[in-house]
């Protein structure tokens, strides 16, 4: 459903009567084409004295084409604001952080990016360093609600030897990839990530299973996917069939019709996977999932076992037969589909909010467990998406959705899809046990 008031806002009539009455100003997000450049302006980079890891970024940014200075001259406006805080080790070093930003914050170009990079608190030296790690959070949230025009701010924890395993990270955090996705602190771990032989297509040779494929955010994961040169097995409840196989004719993958809740559904899958010619799978998306509101009150017990069955249950079920059968080879990827919900909690929603907080205590509680496979395990967290459940809520909630997040829209079904995509790349190998949130830094929630 098209976003009348932002078409609106962005007119030369609405833009004067936005500014003038203070209104939501949703500005006109650079989103991902392929073959388009990490950014359309030199980067910024700079390092607190001490920090780790500006010199490697800057040797990886090079490498993918992009220009990068470390002074920013009067007049020019750069693309990316991206600052190495890991020499920060106690709080009195933190005016570090206002002298960099305050000279350079009104020197972004719209849809600008802000990268702070940290080192995660629990692998720090010290108390002190600790605190002064903890409190970049606190910065990258509030710049991501101040700066406006699109621009998005992140916080990336870097473990110390992952220095060289951040590339996938960066690209899309850059990129017109991550246009909807800003305030978030990522943990990128120790170790190694093998960069793909094309960046433009990172999954090829992989085979990908997306649940819930038929339509909506289930739909574009499968497109996106396979346009990163993953074959893609489509599936869906027998009752999208229709729509199910025109998803796998337009990705060139494969259709499967199965109810993820029957009793045999993990054996019948890990059976077809077996058969295949892959022997198994390298990439599993669980984004199936269903809402069934009411007030805790007046909610039958129907509508609570149905929620759950579909949205969490069932990924546990699949989960631990393919682990079990050993269907997951190293470097497989699980992503899941949680919600802000399963943050911040929403009215109505007992069901699929418990649903939701259950699949960020899946990914949380099998990372570690996963690590010696060489699995990783994550999940996003959409907000206000546009699809077609959203398009049937009433006006005032619709409204409210898209407008209390700090790009005061709502997001794409593709923004979800792009996120995965970076979620499941040989690149993001370190990187497992994340939640990042897909809702244009949403004004409910942590």
């Amino acid at each position: 459903m098209a976003d009348r008031y932002a078409n609106f806002a962005n007119s030369g009539l609405g833009r004067t009567m936005v500014k003038r009455l203070g209104l939501p100003d949703p500005p006109r997000l650079r989103r991902h084409t392929t073959g388009d450049p990490l950014t359309t302006a030199p980067v910024l980079l700079d390092a607190v004295p001490g920090g780790r890891l500006a010199e490697p970024v800057g040797k990886l940014l090079a490498a993918a084409g992009v220009t990068t200075t470390d002074q920013l001259p009067d007049g020019v406006r750069v693309g990316a604001l991206v600052l190495d805080a890991t020499g920060i080790v106690d709080s009195t070093q933190l005016r570090a952080l206002y002298d960099f930003f305050h000279p350079y914050a009104r020197g972004l170009i719209s849809s600008g990016r802000v990268i702070v990079l940290g080192t995660p608190p629990e692998t720090t030296a010290s108390p002190q360093e600790a605190t002064a790690q903890r409190s970049l959070e606190g910065l990258t949230r509030s710049i991501g609600k101040e700066f406006g025009r699109g621009v998005t701010a992140q916080l990336v924890y870097v473990a110390p030897g992952g220095e060289t395993a951040v590339e996938s990270t960066l690209r899309f955090l850059l990129s017109g990839r991550s246009a909807y996705v800003s305030g978030q602190v990522i943990r990128v771990a120790a170790g190694d990530a093998p960069a793909p032989a094309d960046w433009e297509r990172p999954l090829d040779g992989k085979l990908a299973l997306v649940t819930g494929a038929a339509r909506g955010i289930g739909a574009a994961i499968a497109r996106v996917l396979a346009r990163d040169g993953a074959e893609v097995i489509a599936l869906d409840v027998p009752a999208a069939g229709d729509a199910l196989a025109d998803v796998a004719n337009e990705t060139r993958g494969r259709a499967l019709q199965l109810d993820l809740t029957s009793d045999d559904a993990p054996k019948r899958l890990a059976g077809y996977l077996a058969a295949g010619p892959h022997g198994g799978v390298d990439i599993v998306v669980h984004n199936a999932g269903i809402t069934r509101d009411k007030t805790i009150a007046r909610m039958s017990a129907d509508r609570w076992d149905s929620v759950l069955g579909v949205n969490l249950t069932a990924p546990e079920r699949v989960n631990e037969l393919l682990l079990e059968r050993d269907l997951i080879p190293a470097g497989g990827r699980i992503v899941g589909v949680a919600s802000i919900a399963g943050i911040a909690g929403n009215r109505g929603q007992t069901n699929y909010a418990t649903s939701k907080a259950g699949v960020i205590g899946l990914v949380r509680s099998y990372a570690p467990l996963l690590a010696d496979r060489d699995i990783t395990i994550n999940a996003v967290a959409p907000g206000f998406i546009e699809t077609a459940m959203t398009a049937r809520m009433p006006l005032g909630l619709r409204e409210a959705g898209r407008r209390l997040n700090s790009m005061s829209q709502g997001g794409l079904p593709i923004d979800v899809a792009e996120t995965i995509a970076w979620f499941a790349s040989p690149g993001s190998a370190t990187i497992s046990g994340n939640v990042v949130r897909v809702c244009g830094q949403s004004l409910l929630g942590a």
